[in-house]
């Protein structure tokens, strides 16, 4: 069995990864840290991340950062759960394109909201903005009942856990409340809630 370490502050994005982790049934421990917030925090020498963030996963002593790739070393590890298509899978394409659009796209232009840089014309060239992110998403569940159609996928977990937090950044559409409920209530949420300090519930969406 692999040894898996994740270095996890609650309610942060380490929690998705908390999430995965239980959707892929995958032996893990957790050694929960502090880090710089927006409230406080400081940052944890013992954290192996360069900057001291989360999450950071260490797997038989390599160190694996940033939510994205994580996602897709872990449901690569563990194909067997069948939560990330294999190499030359149809939707192996479409996986990777989600992951790195919600790393690449949405999660800057959902900072760039918060730090009142949306009107910035340089950066609206570059990323688009998020109208444009919206518009991608509800496109893809006009076609399916997740991004990559029927099937849930790590890319869901990144998608599906920024409308836990910022619900407001994510489409106001029936079909979007329809998937976030899809999403959310999947028993290995509920089961990532009791590993976090705070559990992580339905309600907290907002």
């Amino acid at each position: 069995m692999p040894m898996l370490t994740l270095y996890h502050a609650p309610q942060t994005r380490s929690s998705r990864i908390v999430w995965l982790l239980e959707e892929l049934g995958a032996p893990y421990e957790i050694v929960y840290t502090d880090i710089i917030r927006s409230s406080g925090g400081t940052p944890d020498p013992k954290n192996p991340h360069p900057d001291k963030k989360v999450p950071a996963l260490v797997h038989d002593g390599i160190l694996i950062t940033e939510s994205a790739a994580i996602v897709l070393y872990l449901t690569d590890l563990f194909p067997e759960a069948d939560i990330g298509p294999r190499i030359g899978e149809t939707n192996r394409g479409p996986y990777l394109t989600w992951l790195s659009y919600y790393a690449g796209v949405i999660e800057p232009v959902v900072a760039f909201q918060f730090a009142g840089l949306a009107d910035n014309a340089g950066l609206a060239r570059t990323f688009r903005g998020r109208e444009e992110f919206h518009q991608r998403i509800l496109d893809a569940l006009d076609k399916g009942s997740y991004l990559l159609g029927e099937k849930f996928s790590g890319a869901d977990i990144l998608l599906a856990s920024l409308g836990i937090w910022v619900r407001d950044m994510l489409p106001r559409t029936e079909a979007m409340d329809a998937y976030l409920e899809r999403c959310l209530s999947r028993p290995a949420l509920a089961a990532a809630g009791t590993r976090d300090a705070v559990p992580i519930t339905r309600d907290s969406r907002g």
